[in-house]
């Protein structure tokens, strides 16, 4: 059989994909019963404004509370406040959210409870500096950091040591027990690299953040050198009694998203093979290792024969060398163009399941087998738009972005290569 219409049915698994981790449909299954005390709400993350507004619909009993999401991604409440603030970046805004949530969690007591949601994002969005530092230090550290390549383990590691709120100090603050709902954006759903874990013991150390950013190359702001190397106060860790009280439940996942669109491939008849819900590495090199499956099943039929979509997750990375504007999926699906060099019957779509890929207005974008023939009709050309990691502009001047405002959720990356057709066979 051959694929109507590729487009289509590649927009139409992402948005099944980010569906199935709508805050209103993940959420309220995992709610716990209503404690003798009050009810406190906290959060931070692109999806926690709409968890709240979940939390308050499926909520019997009064509410209060205060969560911040990123610029954008706010929607209405009546119970829980929202504020907004700046991501990836922190900023002042968050700042001042992040104290007045630290100032909330103290002030419950050991009837009550407290309520955290949780998801991608909250890592910059819940920014109060450790003692000693200013939100500059953190704005430095955040701007090299996001530039490095770094993993999102290796960041959030930095952030929690340069943070008073996060790696568990959030929860261990509290006097009543916390539960924790989260949603899932990074690589092994690890609870303690998630929003860099406000509510989660930290294996990790002042030293492995030092190792971090000496990794890079990466020389920080005096003070934040110094914090690290005194190494004072470190993040609580297993076993710490503080976080005794503590319940960390995943709501949604990177696998759930995954599995939701290969559905919706099957019942267009197409095979779906799932690569992973977990991939990082440079952007472009993803790239070229889908690229080769790509080519296997034209080719030969395997891992599945075509009609075959390849699925992935994960968050890959970009270290960026040039001046254009990125994003790690346009990153992506540039450089599978480029790899696959106009193979027929291969189209792709990759995204942020947030709707924001990096820090520009879309959340990524399309592919098919005659991106490259257009571009160069336009004076585009590819690999001199790759060498400047400049892929949101290349599928710009194609009309190939796709934009769909933020979808108030995060799941991290979505990948679909799909191959419609084997290639024929050679004469």
């Amino acid at each position: 059989m051959t694929v109507a219409d590729p487009r289509t049915l590649l927009t139409d698994m992402f948005r099944a994909a980010v569906d199935s981790a709508q805050p209103s449909l993940c959420v309220p299954p995992h709610l716990p019963p209503p404690p003798k005390g009050r009810t406190v709400v906290v959060g931070a993350g692109k999806a926690a404004a709409a968890m709240a507004r979940a939390v308050e619909t499926n909520w019997n009993g009064p509410l209060s509370g205060l969560v911040v999401t990123r610029y954008g991604h706010r929607v209405p409440t009546e119970r829980i406040e929202v504020v907004e603030a700046s991501h990836p970046v922190p900023d002042a805004a968050g700042e001042t959210a992040a104290r007045r949530i630290l100032e909330i969690v103290g002030e419950v007591g050991p009837d009550d409870l407290l309520l955290c949601l949780i998801s991608g994002g909250g890592s910059a969005l819940l920014a109060l500096p450790a003692p000693g530092l200013t939100m500059a230090d953190k704005q430095a550290v955040s701007k090299a950091l996001l530039k490095s390549g770094a993993t999102i383990t290796e960041m959030n590691c930095v952030r929690k040591h340069l943070s008073a709120i996060k790696g568990g100090r959030l929860a261990a603050a509290s006097r009543a027990p916390v539960v924790s709902l989260i949603i899932s954006d990074v690589p092994g759903d690890d609870l303690s690299v998630i929003a860099s874990g406000p509510t989660v013991a930290d294996p990790t150390s002042f030293a492995d953040a030092l190792g971090v950013l000496d990794k890079y190359g990466i020389t920080p702001p005096k003070p934040v050198l110094d914090h690290l190397l005194a190494g004072r106060d470190e993040t609580p860790k297993p076993g710490d009694a503080r976080l005794a009280r503590t319940r960390n439940i995943l709501v949604a996942t990177p696998q759930m998203a995954l599995e939701r669109a290969a559905e919706v491939a099957r019942e267009a008849g197409v095979t779906p093979v799932i690569l992973g819900n977990a991939l990082e590495g440079e952007s472009r090199e993803v790239a070229l290792v889908h690229a080769g499956i790509a080519r296997q099943v034209a080719g030969h039929g395997q891992p599945a024969p075509a009609p075959c979509v390849l699925l992935s997750g994960g968050e890959t990375t970009v270290t960026v060398r040039g001046q254009g504007r990125g994003g790690r999926n346009a990153e992506f699906l540039l450089a599978l163009a480029v790899a696959l060099d106009g193979l027929p019957g291969v189209h792709a779509l990759a995204a942020d399941t947030d709707g924001i890929d990096g820090t520009e207005d879309n959340a990524g974008a399309l592919l098919a087998p005659d991106t490259l023939a257009r571009a160069a009709q336009r004076g585009v050309k590819a690999k001199e738009r790759l060498a400047d990691n400049d892929g949101y502009s290349f599928f710009r001047a194609l009309d190939d972005l796709l934009v769909t405002g933020p979808t108030l959720t995060n799941v991290n990356d979505f990948r679909a290569v799909l191959v419609t057709e084997p290639l024929p066979p050679r004469s």
